[in-house]
């Protein structure tokens, strides 16, 4: 698994753990100006459905993917990254769903809900994160639950996302982050041509710790990706 991109949130107290809703809280920013002043925001996104071979597809996230939301709860490790509620109720996993719609609509990236072909189970999430978009980078995070693994399915969504983020997004560079003991996640990344850049000592908070991280990155004037140019058309 790669780490998520922290979802954007008011606050100082917020974190990738939080399971508030994006929005709440004081209106910090009362007096900071009329709206004209203001630099426009990002732009809302449409996030496409995508195939991902023959036998995985990437679309939108639905409400009706609950059932994924709780097999993540469950797993020990997917919580400790994301802001899957780690005591599992409809209530928090609808709210996980409306943020990854809302994180759409504000611009902030694109979330994929992973889908098994043969039957349309959801087995995994993906995102597409452009925080840093206007530096000329953007990051994927990704993670997988028990029953979707060892299918294929991480190296097709990470293929078919990274091939679209640089041939047909045009983003210069894209990064992982991923933790050192994670070699499987490690082998995924360099196979679709990412490359270990270094160790960032105490990257990001994990659960009760913080935790290092490797960063891989990619740039659109690499080499081929899935033994294709990364710009070809």
């Amino acid at each position: 698994m790669a780490a998520p991109e922290p979802d954007p949130r008011p606050g100082p107290t917020s974190g990738p753990t939080s399971d508030s809703e994006p929005g709440t809280g004081p209106d910090t920013d009362a007096d900071a100006g009329s709206d004209s002043d203001a630099p426009p925001g990002p732009e809302p996104l449409t996030v496409p459905s995508m195939s991902a071979g023959p036998d995985f597809g990437l679309r939108p996230w639905e409400m009706s993917d609950l059932p994924l939301v709780r097999e993540a709860a469950q797993d020990p490790y997917i919580p400790l990254i994301t802001t899957i509620p780690a005591r599992y109720s409809d209530k928090a996993a609808e709210a996980f769903v409306r943020r990854q719609w809302d994180r759409a609509a504000t611009g902030h990236g694109y979330p994929f809900a992973i889908v098994r072909s043969r039957d349309r189970r959801p087995v995994g999430a993906i995102g597409l994160w452009l925080r840093d978009l206007p530096e000329g980078r953007a990051s994927i995070g990704y993670w997988m639950v028990a029953s979707g693994r060892g299918q294929g399915v991480t190296r097709a969504a990470l293929r078919t996302v990274t091939h679209w983020a640089l041939h047909d997004l045009r983003v210069p560079r894209l990064q992982l982050f991923i933790e050192p003991w994670n070699t499987a996640s490690a082998h995924i990344a360099e196979d679709v041509g990412f490359r270990r850049e270094g160790l960032l000592r105490g990257w990001q908070q994990v659960g009760d710790e913080r935790r290092d991280m490797a960063v891989y990155g990619l740039l659109n004037s690499d080499g081929p990706v899935d033994g294709r140019a990364v710009t070809e058309d």
